[in-house]
């Protein structure tokens, strides 16, 4: 069974539009739907969510939404049941459903394994779930051991599992070189070039021309010339 949840850095509504600007961290997996229920509730209550403006509304939404898995339509109609009820529950099914092979304990464990390996690709988790089976004795990967790899990646894509593994990271900064000052490193060709600028000063109020002198690094070849000052702030 999976289930953390690491979100308690969102604390404000401002948090929220942190995490969904892509600059906060919230890890997510949870197996049991009733889980999920709880977490959302415990949002609702922490942000005092009856109690926000339109826009504050809309940005917990799109948090919920995103996080657990759930459409938009599914949110809504759960953030209703907790404004008319105060809680979020789960409601009776009504009628029979048709069992599958592979059921939500199989979906949580893929979602485990990818979680512990780094979700490695098809063939791999594949090997990974029959050893578990015939060489160490794991019955839980019973049905797991004899999956095919179309129908591993048909589990990764479903519903199921988006809902219990899903992790948003920190948007990482990226460093530039624009601007940088530093020593140019020609490597013995020439045409890189070092200016140095001097501004003759001012006279009455009218500024002074600028002398510019290029070096080339290599052949130490210069040219020397002289701008006004419209001229110079241009070059």
């Amino acid at each position: 069974m999976v289930t953390y949840m690491n979100d308690m850095k969102i604390r404000t509504v401002e948090d929220i539009h942190r995490f969904l600007a892509g600059t906060a961290e919230v890890v997510f997996a949870v197996e049991d739907k009733g889980e999920r229920y709880r977490w959302m509730q415990s949002i609702l209550v922490r942000l005092r969510y009856l109690s926000l403006g339109k826009k504050a509304r809309g940005a917990v939404l799109r948090y919920l939404e995103r996080v657990s898995g759930y459409s938009g339509i599914q949110v809504k109609r759960l953030v209703k049941q907790y404004a008319k009820q105060g809680r979020i529950v789960r409601q009776p099914v009504a009628g029979k459903r048709f069992q599958g092979i592979y059921g939500p304990v199989d979906v949580a464990l893929l979602a485990e394994t990818d979680t512990l390996h780094g979700q490695l690709c098809g063939a791999a988790t594949k090997k990974i779930c029959e050893r578990m089976y015939t060489l160490h004795g794991d019955r839980r990967y019973q049905r797991l051991a004899g999956i095919s790899i179309s129908h591993l990646y048909n589990l990764r894509r479903s519903q199921g599992y988006r809902r219990q593994r899903r992790h948003f990271d920190k948007t990482n900064a990226a460093r530039s070189q624009i601007g940088e000052r530093r020593k140019p490193a020609p490597g013995g060709q020439p045409g890189f070039l070092r200016v140095d600028t001097v501004h003759q000063g001012d006279l009455d109020d009218i500024k002074g021309v600028y002398h510019i002198n290029a070096v080339d690094e290599v052949t130490q070849s210069s040219s020397v010339c002289s701008r006004s000052s419209a001229s110079a702030n241009a070059f």
